[in-house]
């Protein structure tokens, strides 16, 4: 099990092996996260995207999924984009899980060691903050990978308290967790 963070902060700043991104499913940049992590890495990463959509992923990725490019000028290695799930009546966190455990099984097969996550689908896609903490945290801490660190670098301070919250309730219940 890798290390578990918490940050607060901008995860376009952090000097960690993947960056991940909380993309839309067309990979070419939106909102959020995803807006920030194309600005500041620049058209290098629009450039792998677009390849991306033009090849394998012409309908988009899915969501839960994960793919990788280059960081551009981030100061990371990699970018991994994953697709988290709009909440709903049906949501039922799979997908949402799914997302962290693609991100970490990509970047093991990049050899990355350290990754910085955003808290997927809390903005926009309206993710209820306690509960994407409760599966992000929980996934992250099971996951069989060789990622030696994890890095949830979160935007605001009640994103960083439930988050932080979580992290705490995983170590009351396994004291062997990080």
């Amino acid at each position: 099990m890798p290390e578990i963070r918490m940050l607060l902060g901008d995860i376009t700043g952090q000097h960690v092996d993947v960056i991940v991104n909380a993309a839309n499913s067309s990979l070419l940049g939106g909102g959020g996260v995803d807006g920030a992590i194309h600005r500041k890495g620049g058209p290098e990463i629009l450039a792998e995207c677009r390849a991306l959509r033009a090849g394998h992923y012409g309908g988009g990725l899915p969501t839960g999924r994960a793919v990788a490019t280059t960081a551009g000028r981030l100061p990371a290695r990699w970018v991994v984009h994953t697709v988290g799930p709009v909440h709903g009546p049906s949501a039922d966190g799979q997908e949402l899980a799914s997302c962290y455990r693609e991100s970490l099984l990509l970047a093991d097969e990049l050899g990355a060691r350290t990754v910085a996550f955003p808290a997927i689908s809390t903005g926009v896609y309206r993710w209820p903050l306690e509960d994407a903490a409760r599966i992000a945290v929980r996934t992250v801490s099971t996951a069989s990978t060789a990622v030696e660190q994890v890095t949830f670098v979160l935007l605001d301070e009640r994103a960083h308290h439930a988050f932080e919250a979580e992290l705490r309730a995983l170590h009351r219940e396994r004291p062997e967790a990080g």
